[in-house]
């Protein structure tokens, strides 16, 4: 079995050999959002300008760092400086800023977004760090620690950065201990609910049964949400470490990863990192000699929204249509296949690493007094700098939207917090904290943490009636108030986005949304009436207009 000590020893080297830049090293962003935008285009030209120049240097895939405006991203580290990174690159810019820094062995610091990570000794040209950059500064990078700086795809490079350290530490405490440890950090669930993570852990690691299973539900359905998938692409071996920990302190021996189908990068560095477990001594029988055994399998969904709740996820998994079921009993008593089981979140378990390294008291001065910690968010829409996010909790929307995404260009309007299933919440809220209580407060959730932000040409009724149609489509039908009331709003949106509503249609949008989020049987149904909700409380003008 290798060792994990002297594996990390041997990662630590090399990541030191890569980070000295003793030969010159070219950094390309490739999550989905830099191939998107040509950043495999960009990899070619670079690689054709070495062939044309007889030039010599190394290449190196990272994942998404997070301003996803200025993809494709390149950073270029040459021998005696610091990694300098540029945006918004083309081909013809890239195969100029290569070939005149490996034949002048300096890195042209025009256009160049700063330095990634100033290392001492290491020139930067009066550049400013990278994380200084405006979208950057008031982040608090602990799930996203090492997007954008690792390749995902190198084992050795998770190892060097601490990787597995969490784990190694859980291992050495019972699952007692790790469950208080988590207790302690105040980590609540990242899908969405925000229920207490230990909490959780604890009901099922006291219910009967030798057999239990932890799910991992990577199955984000919320339209313009990103966060779970960048996570995987850019640090593969930060979730599956997460899942070692949280099944070792629930005692499951059986994980399933829930990815939708159509995220094929992320569900091939998952199967890259597994494999790299597995020959590492990471999976299967007795890890790490302590006689722990687990095992970790995919299971790609087919992209049904409903699946995200987690007891139609479970249906699925089983070979059933993806339908939810009532509880109790809960899935912590009886989940798959009819045994104890906890369904935790990409980021919830991604973020157990970090905790078991630095500790619950480290990891709970972040955050507010009920919601502790950090989130990731996808910001998007009419904001100026589009990306992915990571904050402190009770960061205010004001502050994320106006300090770290930069503004609108027109006048602000709203935002649109937690997906189809969120609210809409308008300029008077945009000093609400972003936990899980004051959203609920205002009439809007968290949810995954999808952030979609409107200005003056936004009319929120077209987008009520966007996220009514998409709930509409993706409810599986099985209990009425979904099924036949969420059709019956779509009607009514229909006929006031064409002018052809009365004047009581707005009454019993009111009335219809009240019975739908009070009859459904799951949180798609329940929480379906949200954007018309909100966004009739803020803008009841702009419906009556219609």
């Amino acid at each position: 079995m290798p060792d994990l000590a002297s594996l990390k020893t041997a990662a630590l080297e090399e990541w030191q050999l890569l980070q000295n830049n003793t030969q010159p090293v070219i950094y390309f962003g490739m999550a989905s959002c830099g191939r998107a935008a040509g950043a495999v285009e960009i990899r070619r030209a670079v690689e054709d300008t070495l062939d044309e120049n007889f030039l010599i240097a190394r290449l190196v895939d990272v994942g998404c760092i997070g301003p996803c405006y200025l993809e494709p991203i390149m950073d270029i580290a040459m021998p005696g400086w610091a990694r300098v990174s540029y945006g918004q690159m083309t081909p013809a810019k890239a195969k100029k800023l290569v070939a005149a820094a490996l034949k002048t062995g300096i890195p042209p610091v025009e256009d160049a977004l700063g330095v990634v990570e100033p290392i001492d000794n290491r020139q930067t040209g009066d550049l400013p760090r990278l994380f200084d950059h405006p979208m950057l500064k008031q982040q608090t990078r602990i799930v996203l620690r090492n997007c954008g700086l690792i390749d995902p795809e190198q084992f050795g490079h998770y190892l060097a950065r601490d990787g597995y350290t969490g784990l190694q530490n859980a291992l050495k405490m019972s699952p007692e201990e790790v469950i208080e440890q988590v207790r302690q950090s105040g980590l609540r669930g990242r899908g969405g609910s925000g229920f207490p993570t230990a909490r959780k852990w604890e009901l099922c690691r006291s219910a009967q049964g030798d057999d239990k299973y932890l799910v991992c539900n990577a199955d984000e359905g919320d339209p313009g949400a990103f966060m779970n998938r960048s996570l995987i692409e850019g640090d593969p071996h930060a979730l599956l470490e997460g899942m070692l920990i949280a099944a070792y302190a629930i005692g499951a021996n059986r994980g399933l990863i829930y990815i939708r189908a159509e995220y094929p990068l992320a569900v091939t560095r998952l199967r890259n990192a597994l494999q790299q477990m597995r020959e590492n001594g990471l999976l299967g029988k007795n890890i790490l000699g302590t006689g722990f055994n687990f095992e970790i399998k995919i299971k790609e969904g087919a992209g049904a929204f409903v699946c995200g709740e987690e007891t139609a996820l479970f249906a699925s998994i089983e070979g059933k249509r993806g339908m939810p079921r009532s509880r109790p009993p809960f899935p912590a008593v009886r989940g798959l296949y009819g045994k104890p089981t906890v369904n935790n979140n990409v980021e919830t378990l991604s973020t157990l690493p970090n905790i078991l390294r630095m500790g619950a008291v480290w990891y709970s001065q972040f955050g507010t007094t009920t919601s502790k910690g950090t989130k990731t968010f996808s910001l998007v829409g009419k904001v100026r700098r589009t990306g992915l996010i990571e904050v402190p909790l009770g960061m205010t929307l004001r502050q994320i939207i106006f300090e770290i995404g930069g503004g609108t260009e027109k006048p602000f309007k709203a935002v649109q917090t937690g997906g189809p299933s969120g609210g809409c919440l308008s300029s008077e809220h945009l000093d609400t904290p972003v936990d899980y209580e004051a959203l609920k407060a205002v009439g809007s959730i968290m949810g995954s943490g999808g952030l979609i932000v409107m200005d003056t040409d936004t009319c929120v009724v077209d987008i009520a009636h966007y996220f009514l149609e998409f709930i509409q489509k993706e409810s599986c039908g099985k209990c009425a108030p979904c099924r036949i009331g969420t059709r019956h709003l779509v009607e009514i949106l229909d006929r006031i986005t064409t002018g052809n509503a009365e004047p009581d249609d707005l009454e019993t949008l009111e009335r219809l949304s009240v019975t739908i989020s009070q009859g459904s049987l799951c949180g798609l149904g329940q929480t379906a009436p949200n954007p018309i909700m909100t966004s009739l409380r803020a803008f009841r003008e702009e419906y009556e207009a219609h």
